[in-house]
């Protein structure tokens, strides 16, 4: 399974997450959980997430505009931090939940600002 697509997606998995998540998430995987965190690393970290045509930064924002819309609260916090790692400021980030607010709905986006808050919170408190 360790191809140069997989190597390629760990190291920006680390780089867009933290080395401390990235390796907690695949050394607790179980037999069962190893094969989904692999195909994450290739198919989203070294497929999709090393593509040209978008920054970082920019593939940050649409994440949590994705994960407010499908209202998975833990993985937008994952990505809120991957986001200020990518560069987001707090403002991009408050203005990519208010777009999504009206298009996917308030409560969602509730829900997101909680996350999201809390998590920058933490974020700034750990630097």
């Amino acid at each position: 399974m360790y191809n140069e697509v997989y190597e390629q997606g760990l190291a920006i998995r680390k780089e867009v997450l933290g080395d401390a998540h990235v390796e907690r998430s695949l050394n607790s995987a179980t037999e069962f959980a190893r094969p989904i965190q692999e195909l994450v690393t290739e198919y989203c970290w070294g497929t999709v997430w090393s593509r040209p045509g978008l920054e970082r930064k920019t593939r940050s924002l649409i994440n949590l505009a994705m994960l407010t819309a499908l209202n998975r609260s833990h993985e937008l916090a994952v990505h809120v931090r991957g986001a200020v790692n990518n560069g987001c400021t707090d403002e991009e980030i408050q203005e990519v939940l208010m777009q999504a607010a009206i298009y996917v709905g308030v409560p969602a986006a509730l829900e997101s600002f909680r996350v999201a808050e809390n998590t920058l919170n933490e974020v700034r408190t750990n630097v």
